[in-house]
């Protein structure tokens, strides 16, 4: 018998205010049009003056563990992904502890951008598996809005503000591919495209926080292409094909780069969850928010497999299947 975390419990949260992109062209030089012929974004959620990224972090995570039917002193981990923290240090996930009550175990952050999410499930399920923890909680929470130059049309349009969050448990399996939980994950990184997409400050270069900068058209050339790769390393790690997947939860960075990906997967649509038009980019908070989206709603249901893949500055990227 194996360890195995399963996922017994999802939240999300979202700002109050939307920003549509006719509020956006009535400031910068694009339109609704153009916004969403070029990425499928029609809105986004901004946090409010004063929110911070714990804010949004905390409200996820309370609403994931009264999904799972715990409570903060319950867990033994919190892990929070984020790339837009609310201090230098020490790390959002410390605030987010002490938040949600809990006072034992520890809290750490985890920084993958995009990726985070992905990146954060793996560390928690490697805690779990190897016995140190047998329950975390694991959130990917950002405020990209607080990074995003609002005068360039070409990346202040793509992001918004969220938080999403999923409660882990140990549970006993027997090894194999027909186990629920986590079935693997699959993590990559390559420094040499550094700054194609990165935020140019940071307390050891300038002092300042910054501005996000992107690459777009080589961004996107190298997502497709990666995120199709480690979607197949999952699915061979687990002696799987494209069909046994129930539904692919992509980052949703933006549509042409979910319909790519889709096509070198040979996956309809229909199987693809997509909340970009509605969320925009929220980078870590992209992938639990759409998972929690559709746990939610009722098309992912228990005994499903999902594909959870995401990429993100650094390069990074990474893809975890689980059968809920």
């Amino acid at each position: 018998m194996t360890l195995r975390s399963r996922i017994v419990g999802v939240g999300a949260y979202l700002p109050v205010r939307v920003v549509t992109n006719e509020e956006l062209a009535a400031k910068v030089d694009t339109s609704n049009e153009w916004i969403i012929e070029r990425t499928g974004i029609r809105q986004r959620h901004i946090a409010a003056e004063g929110e911070m990224t714990s804010d949004l972090a905390i409200a996820a995570g309370r609403k994931a563990l009264e999904a799972a039917g715990l409570k903060g002193e319950d867990l033994g981990l919190i892990i929070v992904a984020t790339a837009t923290p609310d201090n230098t240090f020490p790390a959002t996930a410390t605030r987010v502890q002490a938040g949600l009550g809990m006072t034992k175990g520890f809290a750490l952050d985890v920084q993958a951008v995009c990726s985070g999410f992905i990146f954060a499930l793996s560390v928690a399920d490697n805690f779990i598996k190897s016995g140190q923890v047998t329950s975390a909680l694991v959130i990917g929470a950002e405020t990209f809005s607080r990074i995003l130059d609002w005068e360039d049309r070409t990346t202040c349009v793509l992001f918004g503000d969220g938080a999403g969050a999923v409660v882990l448990q140990a549970e006993k399996g027997r090894g194999d591919k027909s186990d629920t939980g986590i079935l693997s994950t699959h993590l990559h990184s390559d420094g040499r495209h550094y700054d194609l997409l990165k935020v140019d400050g940071g307390p050891s270069s300038t002092q300042t926080v910054g501005f996000l900068r992107m690459e777009g058209r080589e961004v996107f050339r190298h997502a497709v292409t990666n995120l199709a790769a480690v979607v197949n390393e999952a699915l061979v790690a687990n002696d799987m094909v494209s069909d046994d997947i129930t539904w692919l939860v992509p980052h949703q960075a933006n549509m042409r780069i979910l319909e790519g990906t889709g096509r070198k997967l040979k996956m309809s649509a229909d199987r693809i969850i997509v909340t970009v038009d509605r969320h925009a980019n929220t980078s870590a908070a992209s992938v639990p928010l759409a998972l929690a989206e559709a746990v939610n709603d009722g098309r992912i249901k228990t005994g499903d497999v999902v594909l959870l893949e995401a990429m993100g500055g650094g390069f990074t990227w990474g893809a975890a299947l689980v059968r809920m």
